[in-house]
């Protein structure tokens, strides 16, 4: 699922409000180096800001979808492989335990005595 774009009230609102201030004077100067120029720069930063931020959060999705991938072809691999001892070894050898995989010996079956149990509760 791709990440949700950020997008800013704060820029468009900047915006709208040099636009106005631009009908007033294109060389607008406020004193305290606030000027329509130094306004228009500050809103142009926040809007390459805004740019590399979602081309990065993009690259973060191609990134975790091609981790994705890779780990379902791992886990696919991982089956074949411990698939692959069992056909050399057996299932209830050692080394099929060494592999990752339950001896079928050791594996644990549930009575039907305390499935009840746990039903009746």
């Amino acid at each position: 699922m791709a990440r949700a774009k950020r997008t800013s009230t704060v820029l468009q609102r900047a915006e709208r409000r040099a636009s106005g201030m631009d009908s007033i004077d294109a060389n607008l100067d406020l004193g305290n180096s606030m000027t329509l120029e130094s306004f228009w720069a500050d809103i142009d930063d926040l809007r390459d800001q805004q740019k590399k931020y979602n081309a990065l959060l993009s690259t973060v999705d191609q990134l975790y979808n091609d981790m994705l991938e890779a780990e379902k072809a791992v886990a696919e691999k991982s089956e074949k492989m411990l698939s692959a001892v069992a056909v050399v070894y057996g299932r209830k050898s050692s080394e099929y335990e060494m592999a990752g995989g339950t001896r079928r010996s050791e594996r644990r079956r549930s009575s039907q005595s305390s499935a009840q149990q746990q039903s009746v509760a």
